[in-house]
């Protein structure tokens, strides 16, 4: 497997150019913010990445975390790495500094866990559940469960879970059978949970699960449901840990990929019931998580451009290297296969959607640093807005991208991609699972459409085109070739998605599950068409630099030349999707159950 290196360049970009730092760094609370100390943050990162949890990936992979009476151990190397983890602070960074956090905006932190998980995924899934336990109990979590578990949390010397899905209840959580039983002023939970990420290893000290779960007189459904912290180990009055809590793990699942991060069944209440304590009000536990679910969900579309990104490096590596074929120019001369002609077009779809993604996915996080920091409320609501229509699509349309991104990287690297030991594999096998935990494509879609749009009449997507107008105005504006091929492609995908989002409006009401049919295109229209938006704001970038004679040319050259791949290749696919957006529930809906 090739070296793990950060796309520092891009990553750099994007966050200056794309995602506007200089103007986070203004926010109240991140007055030391600034280019320079991103800049140090990035490389330090990318240093620890390649050198401590790059090198653990495959090894991880092929030994896997091991179950035994309870108790598992991850892969040889994850106990020092975590530990090296949690002295670098990486875990801190996004987080109060009251609760010994850094304070820096989730802007700066997304790169860094962009990085996490190219260089290791199934180490970074630890801290992935840690941070969005940690936003749920900073923002309904009591005082005193706030001073009990977040200094460890924060620090990443305990680490967190979320427990929601039980054998009979996945995505419906109105089926949660879990029980809470009031004991004086805490509860005793009763019940079993399942795929739950990290919920039993060696990494730290005490693992603090968020779980769901019924009062005894919780009203069904989901209306019932309460959240309740419930720690492996109890912690006492001073902070030090008490006795083993009654949790357990019966056994961990066997997987098609993230073979190093173990994921538990685990079961509450097997003897006296594990003592647990109430975040917030009872009956309000699905709301409370959806704060954990909706930090989760960002992350794992953060899965989807790091997997990008490492598939591309690798088969771009491979691609340089290996010798096979002829120059099809003449000559007769064997050359590097990067030469032939498909091979350039695979590995230019590999960038252009890596690069469109992470540009997508930076300009949501600077989103909600405005919409949690600035003191102006009308700012704030807006940019809300923007990132909760945007969450759905940055998980669905970059886990799905990855997918796709994955597999043309085995097929730039041949009959060796299918062996193992080269390491293209596993990228495939990690990334299939981002389509599916913290709610699969079509809950995604599902929201995007109906809560995200006709709940509010597509007024958040119409703001959104509205922006797109104007850049595909300045590119109007723009010299040459290359600029006119990029208007012409995000030109094409605003009409597709103005016409789209006319006609979810106006049918939801009437016919929703006509809508429902064509959510999962819906998504891919909007993050194509997103994406391209934010890699034409690239492109006008980088002419301008040109123009100026500043930075670097090749960079800029390279980014007008990908963003025209993108435009001619990605964006070329928008008015396809419009179609089957607006025509294709037909189809969709046509059969009985029993011709199927």
């Amino acid at each position: 497997m090739t070296e793990y290196a950060a796309p520092l360049k891009d990553m750099q970009f994007v966050l200056k150019e794309l995602a506007g730092l200089d103007e986070i760094a203004q926010l109240p609370g991140c007055e030391e913010v600034s280019v320079e100390l991103v800049d140090q943050i990035l490389e330090e990162s990318g240093r620890f990445c390649a050198e401590v949890l790059a090198p653990l990936n495959q090894s991880g992979d092929v030994e896997g975390s091991r179950w035994d009476g309870g108790k598992v151990t991850t892969p040889k190397g994850f106990v020092e790495a975590y530990k090296q983890f949690v002295e670098g602070g990486w875990n801190a960074l996004q987080f109060p500094p009251e609760f010994g956090g850094q304070g820096l905006p989730k802007l700066v932190a997304t790169p860094v866990m962009e990085m996490w998980k190219a260089s290791n995924m199934a180490f970074s899934l630890c801290p992935l559940l840690t941070c969005g336990a940690i936003e749920a109990l900073l923002l309904r979590g009591s005082d005193a469960l706030k001073k009990a578990y977040l200094p460890k949390m924060v620090e990443g010397s305990w680490t967190g879970t979320m427990n929601l899905t039980e054998p009979q209840a996945g995505s419906d959580l109105a089926l949660v059978k879990a029980k809470a039983v009031p004991e004086g002023a805490n509860y005793r939970i009763h019940g079993q949970k399942i795929f739950i990420t990290y919920g039993e290893h060696d990494l730290a000290e005490n693992i603090i699960h968020l779980v769901l779960a019924r009062t005894p007189d919780a009203p069904e459904g989901v209306r019932g449901i309460s959240l309740f912290i419930v720690p492996k180990f109890l912690v006492n009055a001073d902070g030090s840990l008490g006795k083993r809590n009654d949790v357990h793990c019966a056994s961990i699942e066997h997987k098609l990929g993230i073979h190093a991060s173990p994921t538990a069944v685990l079961i509450f209440g097997e003897k006296e019931g594990a003592l647990g304590y109430l975040i917030g009000e009872e009956n309000r536990g699905l709301e409370y998580m959806f704060i954990m679910m909706n930090a989760a969900r960002f992350a794992v579309g953060l899965e989807g451009v790091a997997i990008s990104d490492r598939a591309y490096q690798q088969a771009l590596a491979y691609a340089k290297e290996r010798v096979q074929g002829r120059d099809l120019a003449g000559g007769g001369k064997a050359v590097p296969i990067i030469r032939q002609p498909d091979v350039r077009r695979m590995l230019m779809s590999m960038k252009a959607q890596a690069e469109a993604m992470r540009a997508l996915a930076y300009v949501v996080a600077a989103a909600m640093d405005i919409a949690h920091r600035d003191p102006d409320s009308a700012l704030r609501t807006k940019h809300q807005a923007f990132a909760d229509m945007m969450i759905p699509v940055v998980k669905g349309w970059s886990t799905e991208s990855c997918i796709e991104v994955a597999s043309t990287g085995i097929q730039v690297h041949g009959g060796v991609g299918y062996v193992e030991e080269t390491g293209a594999a596993q990228h495939l096998r990690d990334a299939r699972i981002t389509t599916i935990y913290e709610g699969t494509t079509a809950i995604q879609s599902n929201d995007l459409v109906g809560r995200k749009l006709a709940r509010e009449g597509g007024a958040t997507a119409k703001e959104v085109l509205k922006a797109m107008r104007v850049v595909e105005g300045e590119l109007a504006q723009a010299q040459g070739e290359d600029m006119a091929d990029i208007r012409a492609g995000l030109a094409a995908g605003i009409k597709a998605v103005e016409e789209s989002v006319t006609w979810i409006v106006s049918t939801y009401a009437k016919d929703p599950k006509a809508v429902h049919a064509g959510s999962v295109p819906f998504l891919k229209l909007m993050g194509i068409v997103c994406g391209g938006w934010q890699m034409a704001r690239a492109a006008l970038v980088a002419q301008k630099r040109l123009a100026a004679k500043e930075g670097d040319a090749a960079f800029y050259q390279a980014k007008i030349a990908t963003t025209r791949f993108y435009a001619d290749h990605v964006l070329a696919q928008a008015p396809g999707l419009r179609n089957t957006v607006v025509r294709g529930a037909a189809g969709v809906m046509a059969l009985s159950e029993e011709q199927f």
